[in-house]
């Protein structure tokens, strides 16, 4: 039988023949999913034999990864603001640059002990939500999709992180059926604009969904139907962070002054320098 060492050689050499941009991470990343290893035992057990079955996997697993599909759809689980969320087909992979986000809420809510009221809009895995109350401990919110698939994942995924008690997860169109006053509102849209869904990378267009994607024909819906009700689900000085797509910032700032929320200095910007959170406040 082979090590697992040796598999994890010859993964590395196929994701690299396939053109993988990280083949020894990937490679890692995927035995250790695939066989339930940790980093110590690749280290220091390398040479145990895997079973043809788990060989087997492996090699299925491999084929749909040299395929297109993420790494994080095949393990099931992608990590974000160091906290663990299993996926769903009906839920988008939690991306490094939804981090900032959750920078610029700590930077306009310094105090951790706040009670701030949280509405997180379009909450996917929970992602967003459930980072917010692992930081601010006396924090409630509730979490809102339009997905029944994407809201019981939420759900199982707070559950699972110890924080439901503190975070509901509910299905909606938007905010609806939501009453007012959050301190503040969360949303990564969806914001691709529809004629560009078909120029996305695989791992985006055939495995995320189409609705946590498409923004419409110019990618702005989404940021239309939350500026509109944003003055009514605002606490007085209560704070909206959004997700911007690239070059976004000028129009949803455009958007919000429409209704009369100013924002609050520049959008944040991400690891790539991409204008990424902006961030309103409720006069």
């Amino acid at each position: 039988m082979t090590s697992r060492a040796e598999l994890l050689r010859a993964l590395a050499r196929d994701f690299a023949s396939a053109g993988l941009e990280t083949p020894e991470r990937e490679a890692r990343a995927l035995l250790k999913a695939s066989l339930g290893l940790s980093d110590l035992d690749l280290l220091a057990r390398g040479e145990q034999p895997v079973s043809p079955d788990d060989a087997a996997r492996l090699t299925q697993l491999a084929a749909r990864r040299m395929a297109g599909e993420p790494l994080a759809r095949l393990s099931g689980t992608r990590e974000f603001w160091s906290l663990d969320f299993a996926l769903a087909p009906d839920t988008l992979v939690p991306r490094p640059e939804t981090e900032t986000l959750i920078e610029a809420v700590l930077e306009v809510f310094p105090d951790r002990a706040a009670p701030l009221t949280i509405l997180d809009l379009g909450t996917g895995t929970g992602a967003l939500l459930a980072a917010l109350l692992s930081e601010y401990r006396n924090a409630t919110g509730v979490g809102i999709d339009r997905s029944e698939g994407a809201a019981r994942q939420a759900r199982e995924n707070l559950a699972r992180l110890g924080l439901a008690e503190r975070g509901q997860v509910i299905v909606g169109d938007w905010a609806s059926a939501i009453s007012p006053g959050f301190d503040l509102v969360v949303s990564n849209p969806p914001y691709i604009p529809s004629t560009d869904i078909a120029s996305l990378d695989v791992e985006v267009r055939v495995h995320d969904p189409l609705l946590a994607l498409d923004g419409g024909a110019d990618g702005l819906d989404a940021y239309r139907a939350i500026a509109a009700d944003l003055p009514r689900l605002l606490a007085r000085g209560g704070r909206a962070v959004m997700e911007l797509g690239i070059g976004q910032e000028a129009d949803v700032a455009g958007l919000l002054a429409a209704r009369g929320l100013p924002v609050d200095g520049p959008a944040r910007r991400d690891l790539a320098g991409i204008a990424r959170a902006i961030v309103t406040i409720a006069a």
